[in-house]
């Protein structure tokens, strides 16, 4: 029997992420990706996640974000990066031209009215968090190991607060989206006993917050009849570049070129099987 797209991003599940798989559609991954395709327009795309101790972002979001935001772009449609400064210096070379807008790191009340602003401005159609922090009950920004990181996220959460068609992906319970979960993630060690409470619309589950990136863009290049993922040596030399210029493994804290502890290569496997799955779709 063939995989099917959620199948693929829930290989090698190390975080008990496939538990929550049975509170979602199952196939979560192609509704997600047809809300979007429902909705021609300016789409906004959230990412970066800091790490305290190497005093960098980890590898893991911004690859996944560009292969949406490219999939999005190769459906002929207008893509805007938002992350703060840690994360934009990482996105600006990748971006071919799409516009990036730095999030300011503030208190909620100021990050509440930039983000009011930034939606008035553009008016996006979706908003999109790939691996990106969000809040929870008690106002922290938690990391894997229970670290605050509000000092170093800015507060992107009202994005998706203010906005009614939203979508997150994340692979550990402390993303923005996982607030969609919040009242089952605590069932599920070793799931964050405190998880993030900012919900979306529709909701991407996935081993590795990358991997749900390349299945959103595996779905929509189903929904488009067009392939619309990286290829294997752009997403190799992506991962490489991020690392190059600082950033982490988001498991090992150092720069390597791996991400959440799995080989370049097991992340190439994985969009590989992608492609096959989006083949079998008949898709060229």
């Amino acid at each position: 029997m063939s995989l099917t797209i959620e199948d693929v991003v829930l290989l090698h599940d190390k975080r008990n992420m496939t538990a929550l798989r049975a509170h979602l559609p199952a196939d979560y991954c192609m509704e997600a990706a047809r809300f979007i395709y429902d909705r021609p327009g300016t789409v906004f795309i959230v990412t970066g996640f800091y790490e305290v101790v190497p005093h960098t972002i980890e590898t893991d979001g911004p690859p996944g974000a560009l292969a949406v935001g490219r999939a999005i772009q190769g459906m002929d449609r207008k893509v805007v990066y938002v992350s703060d400064l840690h994360t934009v210096p990482f996105l600006e070379p990748e971006t071919g031209g799409a516009n990036i807008v730095e999030f300011p790191i503030t208190n909620a009340e100021e990050s509440r009215e930039f983000a009011v602003k930034l939606l008035e401005q553009y008016r996006p159609s979706v908003v999109i968090a790939v691996e990106r922090c969000s809040v929870t009950e008690t106002g922290k920004h938690l990391n894997t190991p229970r670290q605050d990181i509000a000092a170093y996220n800015a507060y992107t959460d009202f994005l998706f607060t203010e906005h009614l068609d939203t979508v997150g992906v994340g692979d550990g319970g402390n993303e923005i989206g996982m607030g969609k979960l919040a009242s089952v993630i605590p069932n599920y060690p070793p799931l964050p006993k405190e998880p993030a409470v900012t919900a979306t619309t529709h909701l991407v589950v996935a081993s590795v917050s990358n991997w749900g990136g390349y299945g959103l863009a595996a779905a929509l290049s189903v929904i488009a009849g067009k392939n619309l993922l990286p290829t294997r040596e752009e997403e190799a030399n992506l991962i490489r570049r991020m690392v190059d210029r600082g950033a982490v493994d988001g498991n090992l804290l150092t720069t390597v070129y791996s991400v959440d502890g799995y080989t370049l290569e097991e992340n190439l496997n994985i969009l590989d099987r992608l492609h096959e799955v989006v083949g079998e779709h008949a898709v060229g």
